[in-house]
């Protein structure tokens, strides 16, 4: 039977970046399998100082809800560009393609989405990944 609850700090939440290549712009901590969610996806993350994401990504079937908890930067949704400042909140369909860029003051943000069949790997299993998407 699941535990009642699950109390974590996400600081204590291992940081998945170094492992997936992404350690120079951000960390990423997938909290999910840490929280033993059946249902639910969610990932912190903070996008380093002046730091723009390595790639893009977008879902199958997943849409995401987004939420900016501290400084400013861009969020690139396809040909979208919008500017973040705290407590903005996002909702993306799943085939819409997404990467950040940090402001001056670094970006810190919550990721939730559902998960889906084959979510026992850090990165969602219907997630496509798109290198060196957002130039300019």
């Amino acid at each position: 039977m699941p535990e009642r609850y699950i109390h974590k700090n996400l600081q204590q939440v291992a940081d998945s970046a170094p492992d997936l290549g992404a350690a120079d712009w951000q960390q990423s901590r997938f909290a999910s399998q840490d929280f033993a969610s059946t249902d639910i996806g969610f990932t912190h993350h903070r996008f380093l100082p002046g730091k723009r994401q390595g790639f893009a990504h977008r879902h199958e079937q997943a849409e995401e809800f987004y939420v900016v908890l501290s400084g400013s930067g861009r969020l690139k949704l396809d040909d979208d560009i919008l500017d973040l400042a705290p407590l903005d909140a996002f909702r993306v369909a799943p085939q819409v393609l997404r990467t950040w860029e940090a402001g001056p003051d670094g970006l810190e943000v919550l990721a939730f989405g559902a998960r889906v069949d084959g979510d026992e790997a850090v990165v969602p299993s219907d997630a496509e990944i798109v290198s060196g998407w957002w130039t300019d």
